[in-house]
């Protein structure tokens, strides 16, 4: 059974549907539509409006030579990623779902064609895997580990958009914190930057260095010596 195949089986398990059609790749179910696709994300990309990305603000770190390496440890569809390659990182993404894997992955493949996005993607490199094996064997060697374990369900709330629900039906959010921010550290990284909700508490338990807050985020940002 190919990536594909697998992907489609385990929607269904999950009571969804994963098709393949002109447009991409989609997940449907509940009524609702899902395809990863970062054209949507072209605005953000501009120079003057990338810098002030409270996520580029907070992995900034600097190098004296060579290109600095991000691990997106839970990639979901990819989003912070390009961000993230946009400002000039090589960047890692880990993705243990094999259908959200699939959506990213297709999503890819079609970035790549557009020439105001090919650039960025082409710093982007997928690993179908869960990160938290790959970050404990130690070969890594990140300037940043990112982490984004998906907000919390929280019925008629705004803090989640409608389309994203779909996720929840394939992955928990947040099921294994500790480890999680643990593989992260032990990977030596110079900063591990944590996404989380405005007023989320911190994850893990663990108090930041510092944070970068906005109205619908904010930034754990973990300082390493």
């Amino acid at each position: 059974m190919d990536r594909i195949e697998h992907a489609i089986a385990e929607a269904a398990r999950c009571g969804l549907d994963l098709r393949l059609s002109d447009q991409g790749l989609t997940l449907e179910g509940d009524g609702m539509l899902l395809r990863a696709d970062f054209r949507d994300m072209e605005p953000r990309l501009a120079p003057g409006r990338l810098s002030r990305e409270l996520l580029v603000r907070a992995a900034k770190v600097k190098k004296a030579e060579g290109t600095l390496l991000a691990v997106d440890a839970t990639a979901g569809l990819g989003e912070d990623s390009l961000l993230l390659a946009a400002a000039g990182f090589q960047v890692k993404m880990f993705e243990r779902n094999p259908v959200i894997a699939a959506l990213l992955e297709d999503a890819l493949r079609r970035g790549a064609e557009n020439p105001r996005l090919a650039d960025a993607i082409a710093r982007m490199e997928l690993c179908a895997q869960d990160s938290i094996s790959a970050l404990a064997e130690g070969d890594l060697a990140p300037d940043v580990v990112y982490l984004d374990p998906m907000f919390p369900a929280r019925q008629k709330s705004a803090a989640v958009k409608k389309k994203f629900q779909l996720l929840h039906h394939l992955e928990n959010p947040c099921d294994d914190a500790e480890e999680l921010l643990r593989s992260a550290l032990a990977a030596h990284p110079r900063k591990a930057v944590i996404k989380r909700p405005p007023k989320g508490p911190h994850l893990a338990g663990v108090k930041p260095s510092y944070s970068l807050s906005g109205k619908a985020v904010r930034y754990d940002v973990i300082a390493l010596p």
